[in-house]
């Protein structure tokens, strides 16, 4: 069922109908959120009530030989081996696994559990907008299992709050010179991923790699700069970007000459990460006028300065970025240019000091800069009782001791602690691979334990 970000409406309404189609209480809130209740089974009334969360949005990312409209189109799934992707496009298992779950339990007559309440919220991938306007009361649980992660055999205690830090270039036009030639420079084929959970794996940015190219271009040649266009959202991190550029015509034989070796640099430096990089050159039929040249060195000098990846990790917590930030689009729109950036990390002020650092670099480039979507950490608490009740419940199933760790991308809980200081809260799921991008995956095997861990922690849920 399509259901990008801010385009919600039609799993809602699909979400609804199911809860009346099998006699169960619901209820909405302004902003969207969904309530679906079920009463406890027989004999288990006395057992403190559960909240059971998934987002029901998606990211809709896309490869560029793809037609595929998100708002219309439904996912193509497939199974490969151990794995079900989507044809070249994102999965949806982020969250969809989630909501899977909750509808799962909602319809069983034979699972053991006390009285559940089923939360589905709006918009978390675009800005968390459902949990930001989640009111107190809404729901009535004091437990909270958050179905949002994933790396099965992993308890989730507490994640990194975040911010978005969004500079505006504006322009005016020149006409290019009757002796220049027009060009389009591309960057695809890269990994890309979640700007949290995967910012620490060394992939490329395709905004810094096609940037990289263009300063040196402008550092060496008469180039005049006509678009740039990179990413798409900014909690990906971006896969492919594309540039139209001229460039005086008696350039050209050198131009071609540090393409070459371009490339070959960029296959050196990216050989193990990220094997599927491709870098094209070619020449544009393209009738749109250059970038002022202020404008020009403004964006590509700032843009090379701008940070991206891990900016420090945890001193307390092995091998959890503490802080991060992800240099996420490049757009033009109109005479501007709209640059997005976000900014992670589990110390409040870290990411404050982050988010001055990327606002500088702009500001010394003469855009405007604003800052918006900032949201909360939440707090790791080694002594919570579900913490506990699910260890034990792992361990008990599976023979094993679960990792318990916090995560460096977000999630809602940091909002709902706010709004609800009493929730006693963690996160698990199954494996997903590539969330964000279209190699999103989801592990088949991981799913049964996930659902049997579930279906054991409603069990061992206590009475109240």
């Amino acid at each position: 069922m399509p259901r990008p970000s801010k385009k919600e409406e039609k799993i809602i309404a699909w979400l609804k109908k199911f809860a009346d189609d099998h006699n169960l209480d619901s209820k909405q809130d302004k902003t969207g959120n969904l309530l679906i209740t079920k009463p406890a089974s027989p004999g288990y009334e006395n057992k403190k009530t559960v909240v059971l969360q998934s987002h029901v949005d998606m990211v809709g990312e896309k490869n560029s030989d793809i037609e595929h409209d998100f708002e219309n189109d439904p996912i193509v799934p497939f199974i490969d081996g151990e794995w079900i992707k989507a044809r070249g496009t994102t999965l949806g298992a982020d969250d969809g696994i989630g909501i899977a779950a909750q509808l799962a339990l909602l319809v069983s007559g034979d699972i053991r559990h006390g009285r559940i309440e089923c939360l589905f919220t709006v918009d978390e991938e675009s800005g968390l907008t459902g949990a930001f306007a989640l009111k107190p009361g809404f729901f009535e649980g004091k437990v909270l299992l958050n179905l949002d992660s994933e790396d099965e055999g992993e308890l989730f205690i507490g994640c990194a709050g975040g911010i978005d830090t969004i500079a505006t270039i504006e322009f005016e036009t020149e006409n290019i010179p009757s002796s220049h030639s027009k060009f389009m420079v591309k960057v695809g084929g890269l990994a890309g991923g979640h700007s949290g959970d995967d910012i620490h794996k060394g992939r490329g940015n395709s905004n810094k790699i096609l940037n990289r190219f263009l300063w040196n271009l402008n550092n060496r040649f008469d180039m005049k700069l006509i678009r740039f266009d990179g990413g798409n959202l900014r909690n990906a991190i971006p896969r492919e970007a594309e540039a139209y550029f001229s460039l005086h015509r008696d350039d050209i034989p050198s131009m071609n000459e540090y393409y070459e070796s371009f490339t070959r640099i960029l296959s050196s430096e990216f050989s193990d990460t990220e094997p599927g990089l491709s870098f094209s050159l070619g020449s544009a039929d393209i009738n749109l006028p250059a970038v002022d040249e202020d404008t020009q060195l403004d964006l590509l000098y700032s843009l090379y300065a701008c940070p991206h990846g891990v900016i420090s990790w945890n001193p307390r917590i092995n091998n959890l970025v503490e802080t991060s930030t992800n240099l996420a689009s490049v757009k033009f729109d109109g005479n501007r240019i709209i640059i997005t950036t976000s900014q992670r990390s589990s110390s409040d002020s870290a990411k404050s000091d982050i988010a001055a650092m990327v606002e500088s670099v702009f500001r010394l480039a003469n855009a405007g800069v604003k800052r918006t979507g900032e949201y909360p950490g939440w707090k790791p608490n080694q002594d919570s009782e579900i913490l506990q009740i699910t260890r034990s419940a792992y361990k008990k199933l599976f023979n094993r001791d679960p990792v318990v760790r916090a995560i460096h991308a977000g999630l809602e809980c940091g909002l709902f602690l706010e709004k609800y200081p009493d929730l006693d809260m963690i996160s698990f799921g199954p494996t997903i691979k590539g969330a964000h991008s279209p190699d999103e995956r989801l592990e088949i095997g991981s799913v049964q334990k996930f659902w049997d861990l579930l279906v054991q922690v409603l069990d061992d849920i206590p009475e109240n």
